[in-house]
């Protein structure tokens, strides 16, 4: 997945707002740690305000389900 594919995802997760969202978002930012790496989500993170948006917080890990 591209940053900016991600980013499009995330801002709509973002507007939606819901716990389902977050549970979402989780999953797109964990999609972009395995293939960008913690840099691009903290990057993500701080860009899109998801501090506030999800409490996500940089350096958070976030894995992809069934990958190790």
């Amino acid at each position: 997945m591209t940053l900016d594919k991600a980013r499009k995802l995330l801002q709509t997760h973002i507007t939606m707002g819901s716990g389902y969202n977050r549970q979402a978002a989780r999953l797109v930012l964990a999609e972009v740690m395995s293939e960008h790496g913690q840099a691009a989500v903290n990057q993500l993170i701080h860009e899109l305000n998801l501090e506030n948006k999800f409490d996500f917080r940089t350096d958070m890990k976030f894995i992809t389900p069934g990958r190790k």
